[in-house]
C-alpha cells in the first residue's frame, strides 16, 4: 500500500510540475516509400514544383502538449483526415489503363513522446498513430469493393517540430504497422480485372499551426 502512494505521489508531483499547452494544426500529406532523406526531399520538391499534385489529401486537428522534466513531453493529438489512393493498372480488355482514386477518410489518434533538441526552437518525437477508419464501402466506375476495409489501424509516426512564438511548424514522416489491403473487382461481364491496394500507405506530412 506505501508503493502504491509513493507512485501516486510521484505521478502528482510529475503533473504539477509539467506544463500544458494546446494547439490547433493542420497537416498535407505526400505518399513516399519510406522515411530516408531522399525521398523525403525528392517529395517536397516535387509538391513544389508540380504545385502541389502530388499531395494526396490533409488533415486538421486538436493538439495537447504536456512538458515533462528532463526536456521530455507527451504529445497526444486527434485528426481529421481525408485522403486519396491512387492506382493505376493495364486493361485486361484491351491496352488502355486504368486508374482508380479511392477516397478514403478516417480518425487519427498519435500519442507521441518528445525530446527539446534546442527548447521549443527544435524538438523530434516519435510515437504510435491509431486510425479509425470512416468510409465503410468504395466504389469506382466499374469497380467494385470486394474487400472490407478495416475498422481499425496501427502505425507510428516519427518528425520535427518547431514553435516560433506562437506558430508551429513540423514535418513527419507516417509508416504503418498494420496494413489495410483493399481489393477492387470490375462488374463488366467476362472481366477477370482486379486491383489491389493498402490503403495504409507511407505518407509524409508537412503541417502548420497555432499555439492557443
Amino acid at each position: 500500500m506505501n508503493k502504491f502512494f509513493s507512485i501516486v505521489l510521484i505521478g502528482a508531483s510529475v503533473m504539477a510540475s509539467a506544463q500544458i499547452s494546446f494547439a490547433a494544426k493542420a497537416n498535407v500529406m505526400i505518399p513516399t516509400s519510406s522515411a530516408s532523406w531522399k525521398n523525403l526531399k525528392t517529395a517536397t520538391t516535387t509538391a513544389i514544383e508540380q504545385k502541389g499534385k502530388n499531395i494526396t489529401g490533409f488533415n486538421a486537428g486538436l493538439s495537447m502538449k504536456v512538458k515533462l522534466p528532463v526536456a521530455l513531453y507527451v504529445m497526444p493529438e486527434i485528426y481529421y483526415s481525408t485522403f486519396n489512393n491512387e492506382v493505376t493498372v493495364a486493361n485486361d480488355i484491351n491496352t488502355e489503363q486504368t486508374t482508380i482514386k479511392a477516397k478514403s477518410s478516417r480518425v487519427d489518434i498519435p500519442v507521441l513522446l518528445g525530446y527539446n533538441l534546442l527548447g521549443d526552437m527544435l524538438s523530434a518525437y516519435a510515437g504510435p498513430v491509431a486510425s479509425i477508419n470512416l468510409t465503410k464501402d468504395e466504389n469506382f466506375d466499374n469497380f467494385v469493393q470486394r474487400v472490407n476495409a478495416k475498422d481499425f489501424t496501427l502505425g507510428y509516426q516519427i518528425g520535427l517540430q518547431s514553435e516560433i512564438s506562437k506558430l508551429i511548424i513540423s514535418a513527419k514522416y507516417e509508416g504503418a504497422f498494420s496494413k489495410d489491403q483493399r481489393k477492387f473487382v470490375n462488374t463488366v461481364a467476362g472481366s477477370n480485372q482486379q486491383i489491389d491496394y493498402d490503403n495504409r500507405a507511407s505518407l509524409f506530412m508537412l503541417g502548420l499551426g497555432y499555439k492557443f
